[in-house]
């Protein structure tokens, strides 16, 4: 069963476009995907679609939603355009993230404690 068919959306409420801002950007997995990718070396268009084994039109699509967030910057070399991550663009989503980091640390911590406490009142 979808959210849809569970009544949590309201048909009137309007999306963020994916391209409103860097969040919205990488709730796309595949999107996710490129930025690994390109986390480890400039890539071009015809590389990421080597490697993500993806159509040529979908990378590029995918590409400009990066760029246009800016969280991909973008060079041409020769007739090639050269992508690769924007690591100040993507500095607040990785803050963001290290917040929940911290609470599964803290979550995980919490279960090993008890888990280990279990275990030594059955000794």
């Amino acid at each position: 069963m979808t959210y849809s068919h569970m009544g949590m959306y309201v048909e009137s409420m309007a999306r963020a476009a994916t391209t409103s801002d860097a969040f919205n950007a990488i709730a796309e997995p595949r999107r996710r995907d490129i930025l690994n990718y390109l986390a480890m070396q400039e890539m071009s268009v015809g590389e990421i679609v080597d490697v993500m084994e993806m159509e040529q039109p979908s990378v590029s699509k995918h590409l400009k939603v990066l760029k246009d967030v800016a969280l991909v910057e973008v060079r041409r070399e020769g007739r090639q355009m050269l992508y690769k991550v924007n690591a100040m663009a993507i500095r607040p989503l990785h803050e963001w993230t290290s917040t929940f980091e911290r609470l599964w640390k803290h979550q995980l911590l919490r279960i090993k404690e008890r888990a280990e406490a279990t275990a030594e009142t059955k000794k």
